[in-house]
């Protein structure tokens, strides 16, 4: 994947855990690229802000923090129907091409690290699972489930964690469904953009506990900005539990405290623990599962000219 050449396939990525202050700095570039007469795009790669039941829940940018920069994919999904990263994707890339094809610099900006990869490096053609193996896996305890994928496909099931029911049924079925273990499909990736394009990425890293206690501040901070009447909107749809947009951090947190199951006071420690638990699993993914040659930012002041000078150049 290229980072240097043609102003005209240029896509700036600014990518890290939440609350590291992607969205910011976003508007920060794009703002910097409109002094220099250049048009810029934001677009959402966050697999919460992509719902638009959830607002304030997922921090997505107001229109006084967009600033008057254009932005795509931001509550572009209901809540009822399920964005998987290859829905996502496909917006996406017609929302560059679009931005390309009238002269703007799209910046993708978000922490959804899977969202990222299909973009880039394309989707794994895995045939349709056969329902009735589908099922049966499903219908297996976690237990059982785990130590038949270390016995059907052991390389998989040494990465995975023990605990993870929905990667590991989905190794399984896939297994059990094609013939070939998942690693088969995901070597034979396709449709991603990532030598089509000149990549400028930036991964923020900013220091662990700066970034958890921004956690805590914000989730509390959430809920005197009306997450709890995102929440009772949600539960007033009678929407499945197990949609993405009802297991969103905070939702089931902030849904126990009304249903009386604990009170406010344990639903803001068990959301800001979640949403820190997620920053941790976000940093780590970042850190380690993106190419060792994207720059990564590791304070909370960021100079756009220290990486994005090549872009100041067209």
């Amino acid at each position: 994947m290229s980072t240097n050449g043609s102003p005209g396939k240029s896509v700036a990525l600014i990518a890290g855990p939440t609350a590291s202050g992607k969205s910011d700095l976003a508007v920060r570039l794009a703002q910097a690229m409109e002094e220099r007469g250049r048009a810029c795009v934001v677009i959402n790669a966050d697999s919460a802000q992509v719902y638009r039941d959830l607002r304030v829940l997922s921090a997505r940018p107001s229109e006084e923090e967009m600033s008057g920069v254009p932005h795509r994919l931001f509550g572009a999904w209901d809540g009822a129907e399920p964005c998987s990263a290859a829905d996502w994707a496909a917006r996406a890339k017609r929302e560059i091409e679009d931005a390309q094809i009238a002269g703007m610099l799209p910046i993708l900006v978000g922490g959804t690290g899977l969202y990222i990869r299909t973009l880039l490096d394309g989707i794994a053609p895995v045939p349709e699972i056969d329902p009735a193996v589908r099922e049966s896996v499903r219908a297996l305890p976690l237990a059982d489930a785990y130590t038949a994928l270390q016995a059907e496909d052991p390389e998989r099931a040494a990465a995975l964690n023990a605990a993870d029911a929905t990667r590991i049924a989905r190794a399984l079925e896939v297994i059990r469904s094609t013939g070939k273990p998942l690693a088969h499909w995901q070597q034979r990736r396709t449709g991603g953009i990532g030598a089509a394009v000149e990549l400028h990425p930036l991964v923020l890293l900013p220091p662990r506990e700066a970034l958890y206690a921004r956690c805590d501040a914000r989730f509390e901070r959430m809920l005197d900005e009306g997450a709890v009447e995102e929440v009772e909107a949600l539960l007033a749809r009678g929407l499945s539990p197990a949609l993405p947009v009802m297991r969103a951090i905070g939702v089931p947190e902030i849904a126990g405290w009304l249903r009386g199951e604990w009170s406010r006071e344990e639903a803001v420690v068990m959301g800001q623990q979640a949403t820190r638990n997620y920053a941790k699993r976000q940093y780590t993914w970042f850190r380690h599962q993106t190419p060792q040659e994207w720059p990564r930012h590791e304070t909370l002041s960021c100079s756009l000219a220290t990486y994005f000078e090549r872009l100041f150049v067209f």
